[in-house]
């Protein structure tokens, strides 16, 4: 909302004052349809509105996480350990008193890290359940979560076992059915 403040309300651009005071709709660069959002070369632009626009610039080195799937288990590796280093020397740049738009680089970098980590994890994670697929046990953690209370839940075979005296009683002594007869 802050940021809004310098920009006129659309209502006012016909009002006259605006187009005295210049920056009317042919001036103001928020309102001309042809407006660039790359462009920075704005001087009317707030300082913050430039820093702002030059850091969604910064922003190509994003990974994207289509691309990840398909690369192997050392490439991901290699890919983890650059971006590491790359945030590293950011970092130090941020402490050396850097520009600001290598802030966002950092905010970047470090989405790109967890992304990658996430790709590696559940590839893992996925060969994890390929090996323990026919296997008796499961690990904990590849078990699924659900309630304690459902966890705790005898099976359905161990819930419908019945002991050899009652199996006899079902037998011997079975439901009765009762009809009325017709007349």
């Amino acid at each position: 909302m802050g940021r809004e403040r310098d920009l006129p309300h659309p209502s006012h651009v016909m009002n006259k004052s605006w187009q005295r005071s210049g920056l009317a709709h042919n001036n103001f660069p928020s309102l001309r349809p042809d407006n660039d959002i790359k462009s920075t070369n704005a001087p009317h632009e707030p300082r913050h509105r430039q820093f702002h626009l030059l850091a969604k610039m910064s922003t190509n080195a994003k990974v994207k996480p289509g691309q990840l799937w398909g690369k192997s288990k050392d490439d991901l590796k290699k890919q983890l350990d650059e971006l590491k280093t790359e945030l590293g020397q950011l970092r130090v740049q941020k402490i050396a008193g850097g520009a600001s738009s290598k802030l966002t680089r950092i905010h970047d970098l470090r989405k790109s890290i967890a992304r990658v980590l996430t790709v590696i994890n559940a590839n893992q994670r996925h060969q994890l359940r390929l090996f323990y697929a026919k296997k008796k046990y499961l690990p904990l953690d590849l078990r699924p979560k659900l309630t304690r209370a459902i966890r705790r839940q005898l099976s359905k075979k161990d819930a419908s076992r019945v002991t050899e005296k009652q199996k006899k009683k079902q037998t011997h002594f079975p439901v009765r059915k009762y009809a009325v007869k017709a007349e």
